[in-house]
């Protein structure tokens, strides 16, 4: 097999706020097949945009290395093997990897992982059964340790991430509450998802009552993806002994200067809480449990997802920006 041209999208310059399509740039490459031992030349059917993409394109010290300029982005994506000189794979096998944002991909075999269609559908694998549900199933389960009978509040409930925390939450016997910027998004918790009551936060001038309302018995566990007022509010009815999951703080992704921290964080020491940042790779251990759970509840219809896609490699930055304007109800995707 000779090499094929690939459409890829590049980081051209760092964002300053919120993200816009000249930070982007559409670039063709020629992308070799395989010819050293153990590499796999895949054809991308679906990338994933996720809210953490944002922090990358900073160049400060994270977790994970910043993108460069003028070098393709990267992230997850699942597709096809078109060649390998791999024996773990072969032509026709779906695979999952994080060198999405392009059209082809040769990678080492050691960065891949196999996926069966069988469990769910292949782009399932970036949302509901791969790293936003892992996030959901591992934040939730080990970190919030709900207990049936307690009061679960999500924000960004209807996200990819937040939307299998609330069906999670449920399933295992909770109250849950969920926060959206929506009235489709609210509608769909509730109808769908079987949240027991959905705020929407954009409707609301006093977030804090709104809240107090819809947990009479206050919070056992506020599980974290949008910080600023709404860490604040879930803070103020926080009963002792709960637990904050920190999973993201989407509000801050694009601040230009620095935001204020909750003014009545000091509610932490009295109420005895546990507030605790994680990250999903750290917990690779959990993978098969998460695998197996959840594919079982998606069978069994206990649990129901959504997907947002835009269609064409030259979309994925549109689809990336409008994370940050609420335009996906579940995950955000890309069909290349």
């Amino acid at each position: 097999m000779t090499s094929v041209t690939s459409r890829e999208i590049q980081l051209r310059s760092r964002p300053h706020g919120l993200p816009t399509a000249d930070n982007f740039a559409l670039a063709s490459v020629e992308v070799p097949a395989p010819s050293q031992p153990d590499q796999v030349l895949v054809r991308n059917r679906f990338i994933s945009v996720d809210p953490y993409m944002r922090g990358r394109m900073r160049d400060t010290r994270s977790y994970t290395p910043p993108f460069g300029l003028d070098e393709p982005l990267t992230g997850g994506a699942v597709g096809e093997v078109v060649s390998s000189t791999s024996d773990q794979f072969a032509e026709g096998d779906f695979v999952l990897h994080m060198l999405g944002w392009r059209e082809y991909a040769l990678a080492e075999a050691r960065h891949l992982a196999k996926v069966d269609p069988s469990l769910g559908p292949l782009q399932s694998y970036l949302g509901a059964l791969g790293m936003p549900g892992m996030t959901a199933y591992v934040g939730l389960l080990d970190i919030g340790t709900p207990k049936a009978g307690e009061t679960v509040f999500v924000s960004g409930a209807a996200g990819a991430v937040g939307s299998q925390v609330c069906q999670i939450a449920k399933i295992k016997g909770c109250r849950v509450v969920g926060s959206a910027g929506s009235e489709a998004k609210t509608r769909w918790l509730e109808e769908v998802a079987g949240v027991d009551v959905a705020i929407n936060y954009k409707e609301t001038n006093n977030l804090r009552r709104t809240l107090k309302n819809a947990c009479p018995d206050g919070i056992d566990v506020y599980f974290e993806n949008v910080g600023g007022e709404h860490l604040e509010a879930a803070l103020q009815y926080m009963n002792d002994f709960g637990r904050i999951v920190v999973c993201g703080m989407i509000s801050m992704y694009n601040a230009t200067s620095a935001e204020p921290g909750p003014a009545n964080l000091g509610l932490i020491i009295g109420r005895r809480l546990k507030m605790q940042g994680f990250i999903v790779s750290d917990h690779p251990e959990r993978r098969d449990d998460f695998l197996r759970d959840v594919s079982g509840w998606m069978q069994e219809g206990k649990l129901k997802w959504e997907e947002t896609i835009h269609e064409g490699i030259e979309n994925t930055p549109e689809a990336f920006i409008g994370l940050f304007h609420g335009e996906n109800l579940g995950k955000m995707l890309v069909k290349v």
